[in-house]
Order: structure tokens, then C-alpha cells, then sequence
């Protein structure tokens, strides 16, 4: 598995696999959100966290596209399915690769980008806790997805439709913890809640994208 975690990062870095495109679209549209809406400081505040969320949602659905699809059109992804190694194993290995190539450079990027955006210091930390909890389960159902979607012609818009709906209990309790503590109010539920969905995910998607996994490559 760790094998495969290496060769999935070496991929996004050498064969166009995506690292640094979600960053890239992140920090363009932070950078435009205040042309768009203008200086007001209060305005941009207000709405900072939740911009932030939805920028880095959409950054991470970018790249997911290319999940499996490198492996499928290389012929790469049978032979994977009869190694050893069980496609749950395989599921979390590209999860975890598209994780470090895109949900953790944007966690580390979103509280360097937050004064574009007039977002209070305070809020940094619950910004960047809240990125970090959350957009392990934005890669896991992306996986998903992707594994849905594998050699369908124009994937990439089904598989956006699929998991769009599917990001939005992580995208409310994302937003809303940063919120909470960009106004210096209680967490409350918001970090249970979004930790959950996580866990949630990590417990059962990598088997329902296997699953899905078997059924297209048959």
C-alpha cells in the first residue's frame, strides 16, 4: 500500500496528475472574490470563511477526474485489482495520495490567503482545524465518485454532479466552525459534527468505491 501511495504522488508530480492545479485555482479565486464584491472589509469578512470552504471544495474537485483514470487507460488498474493488495487498500491509497497532493496543500494555504479576504487572525487556527478535519472526507468521496465514473465518456461532468450534492454536510459544518470562530463564539457542533462525517467516511467509503470498483471492471 505504501508502494502505491508513493507511485500515486510521483504521478501527480511528473505525469500531469494535478498537484498544484486545486492550489493554483484556489488562490485565483480568493484573489477575485474582492474584485468582484469590492473593499468593503465588513462584507469580505462576513463571508471569508465560507468562501474559503467553497473555493477549496472546489479546488479539490478539480483533479478527481484523474483518480483512476490514468490506471484505466494504461491498463494499469486490472492488474492492480488481482495484486495482493485488496481494492479497499487500493481505494484509500489513491484517497490518501489525492490528500496530499491537494487537501493539505490548500489546508496549509487557506489561512495564508485569508487576509485577502480580510479574515479576522483569530479565525486562522479554526480555519485551517476545520480544512484539516474536513477535506480528508472531500478526497474520500471524490474517490468515490471517481470510481463510479471510471470509463464513462465525459466522466468528469457526471462525477461532479455525483459528488457535489455529497460535499455539502462537510461544506456546512466546515463553514460553520470557521465562522463560529472568526465571531469568537462556541465551536458547539459544528467539530463534532464534521469529525464524524469524516470518520464516517473513512469507515465506509473505501469498501463502497472497491465495490463499485468490481462492478466497472467486469
Amino acid at each position: 500500500m505504501r508502494a502505491l501511495l508513493l507511485r500515486d504522488l510521483r504521478l501527480a508530480v511528473r505525469a500531469g496528475g494535478g498537484f498544484g492545479l486545486g492550489l493554483a485555482f484556489f488562490l485565483i479565486v480568493v484573489v477575485l472574490v474582492p474584485f468582484g464584491l469590492g473593499p468593503d472589509r465588513a462584507l469580505l469578512s462576513s463571508i471569508a470563511p465560507g468562501m474559503l470552504w467553497v473555493a477549496a471544495l472546489l479546488a479539490a474537485l478539480l483533479t478527481l477526474d484523474r483518480l483512476f483514470a490514468l490506471d484505466h487507460e494504461d491498463g494499469a488498474l486490472p492488474l492492480l485489482a488481482t495484486a495482493p493488495l485488496p481494492l479497499e487498500g487500493l481505494v484509500a491509497a489513491k484517497a490518501a495520495a489525492h490528500w496530499l497532493t491537494t487537501g493539505l496543500p490548500l489546508t496549509l494555504a487557506a489561512p495564508l490567503l485569508g487576509p485577502l479576504l480580510a479574515l479576522p487572525p483569530g479565525a486562522w487556527p479554526w480555519l485551517l482545524a476545520s480544512l484539516a478535519i474536513g477535506t480528508p472526507a472531500l478526497s474520500l468521496i471524490g474517490t468515490f465518485g471517481a470510481a463510479l465514473t471510471i470509463g464513462i465518456r465525459r466522466g468528469g461532468l457526471l462525477l461532479s454532479l455525483i459528488v457535489l450534492p455529497l460535499y455539502v454536510p462537510t461544506l456546512i459544518f466546515g463553514a460553520e466552525m470557521a465562522r463560529r470562530g472568526a465571531a469568537g463564539l462556541p465551536i458547539g457542533a459544528a467539530l463534532p459534527m464534521l469529525a464524524a462525517l469524516t470518520l464516517g467516511c473513512l469507515a465506509l467509503l473505501p469498501f463502497a468505491a472497491a465495490a463499485a470498483l468490481r462492478v466497472n471492471l467486469r
